[in-house]
């Protein structure tokens, strides 16, 4: 019997109808176990569902209320967009309005930004900038601005392009801070020619308006252009002095920086510029070594004519030596032994003009020979890579180029040095003709 109402709790605890049940001795007490638990949980559940209905009743509030404020801010959109709606009228007014109040004074006014926004990048690239800084402040204003401008912002404007103006007729001195070529940052007394040059001691400078710094020329140009920035630093106050000015600000300064040098240009002759400035050498060596000699066998000779004595010091003295020594003999002897001596003179007059005249011929060859090798360097290049890069044909044109000009630079000398060799050399072989026929004229008059 126990263990049937055992059972019975257990199923009735199973299926809900009944909470904590105590185990029963009897089925009345079992029943009335039941009833209570039944009890309870029927107001458990009531008071559950009065939880329900409150909970509802604040979630159909929060949403009624939200209802409310998404209807007062819609009623609210509506309201800024009809005045959004009137303020654009009522600009499209005003812009009306203005428009036509300004009058002429709007073309003034695009006038005025435009000079003002060139004057921002004048300024502001202006050599000018690197001693005077912060002076594109009011012309910035102006070319930004969206209004008509004032008194004083025209004013201002004029005050800086005019002060451009001065400042541009300008030589001046001023002590900055200058970047070298290293990187290194150096304090310098700067010089500025108007808004041309910028130069310290002998050195050219350029002025960066990126970084507003000023910075050393990487390659300097020629000696000469060099030596004006020099006198120009070191002259005093109201001297004049000669100096090469950049009008077109950098752009020509750049072009002459990039000009080569004297060296760069037979370097870029190659080994043939090499040997023709050799032969060039060698000739002008031996043509000034032959000048110097036929000089002093002339200077000789003229002596010997003043003397009446023979010296066997130059070759008129050997020569009447020879006529002293065979005086007494027969007319024909006396001419075939001065013809003699006369032939043994002209070798060492006449000895290396050959070589000059061979130079002189070659030298264009040689010139010749690197122009044909360096188009071809230029053709292969072209075949390699095309025509797209004018650099890289440059070395071979270059060679072609130079190697001409130094055949013809080396050529043209040795033609006017191997003529003026000559002559001197045929000169004297002259006087030695003509002192050798008057001896045979006096031998023959004498043996009348």
């Amino acid at each position: 019997m126990n263990n049937k109402i055992t059972f019975v709790v257990a199923a009735a605890a199973a299926f809900g109808l009944a909470g904590p049940v105590q185990a029963a001795d009897s089925l009345d007490q079992l029943l009335q176990e039941v009833k209570k638990a039944r009890g309870e949980i029927t107001q458990e559940n009531k008071a559950r569902e009065q939880r329900f209905r409150q909970a509802r009743d604040q979630q159909a509030a929060l949403l009624e209320e939200v209802r409310g404020e998404l209807a007062a801010q819609e009623a609210r959109t509506e309201a800024l967009q009809q005045a959004f709606n009137e303020n654009e009228l009522a600009l499209e007014e005003a812009e009306e309005n203005l428009r036509i109040q300004q009058g002429d004074f709007g073309e003034l006014f695009g006038v005025v930004r435009q000079v003002a926004g060139d004057a921002v990048g004048t300024l502001s690239t202006s050599l000018t900038a690197a001693q005077f800084s912060d002076r594109t402040e009011a012309p910035r204003r102006l070319a930004d601005s969206k209004r008509l401008p004032s008194i004083e912002d025209l004013d201002a404007l004029r005050v800086s392009l005019m002060q451009e103006m001065i400042e541009s007729g300008k030589v001046v001195s001023f002590p900055t801070t200058i970047v070298e070529t290293s990187g290194t940052p150096e304090e310098a007394n700067v010089t500025r020619v108007g808004v041309f040059n910028l130069v310290t001691g002998d050195r050219f400078l350029q002025f960066d308006p990126d970084t507003a710094s000023i910075k050393e020329l990487a390659r300097q140009p020629q000696a000469r252009f060099q030596s004006m920035a020099g006198d120009l630093t070191s002259a005093s106050q109201g001297e004049t002095v000669g100096m090469a000015v950049d009008p077109s600000r950098g752009s020509l300064l750049g072009l002459v920086v990039q000009a080569p040098s004297l060296a760069e240009r037979i370097n870029q002759g190659g080994p043939v510029g090499y040997v023709i400035l050799a032969l060039g050498a060698i000739g002008l060596l031996i043509a000034v070594f032959k000048l110097v000699v036929l000089s002093g066998v002339g200077g000789r000779i003229k002596r010997q004519l003043k003397s009446g004595e023979p010296n066997t010091n130059n070759p008129l003295g050997r020569i009447l030596s020879v006529y002293h020594d065979n005086q007494d003999i027969d007319t024909e002897t006396l001419e075939l032994k001065l013809d003699e001596a006369i032939l043994k003179e002209v070798p060492p007059l006449e000895r290396w003009q050959g070589a000059i005249k061979v130079i002189a011929a070659v030298a264009p060859l040689l010139g010749l020979l690197g122009t044909v090798t360096g188009m071809i360097q230029t053709f292969q290049a072209i075949t390699l890579f095309g025509t797209g890069d004018p650099k890289l044909m440059a070395g071979g044109i270059s060679q072609a180029l130079v190697t001409t000009v130094l055949g013809l630079v080396v050529a043209i000398p040795m033609v006017l040095l191997h003529s003026i060799v000559a002559g001197r050399s045929k000169r004297l072989i002259e006087v030695l003709e003509e002192q050798s026929a008057g001896i045979i004229a006096q031998q023959s008059e004498s043996g009348r």
